[in-house]
């Protein structure tokens, strides 16, 4: 049985249309997750943190990483800390 060109492309359109079947979890599960994350940024407003990207050579980041793990501290606890400590030696 042949298809005509019209035909064909009606189910092309379907295919695009819908949502596909068997969509994976992350579409339904994850969707609250922007909302989450526009929380955490609000409550971090609101404790006056601001983000702060830096590049670093990866020898360094696996340092601080390091040195955090050890002392039981978050990334960013640790380098409030050191930064401070170094402003304050200038």
């Amino acid at each position: 049985m042949t298809m005509k060109k019209s035909d064909l492309d009606k189910m092309k359109g379907k295919k695009l249309g819908g949502a596909p079947v068997g969509a994976p979890e992350r579409y339904g599960a994850g969707a609250s997750a922007p909302a989450d994350k526009r929380e955490q940024r609000e409550r971090d407003r609101e404790m006056g943190l601001i983000p702060f990207a830096v590049k670093l050579h990866g020898d360094l980041v696996h340092e601080l990483q390091a040195l955090a793990q050890s002392r039981g501290v978050g990334l960013n606890e640790l380098t409030a800390e050191l930064l401070k400590k170094g402003l304050k030696a200038k």
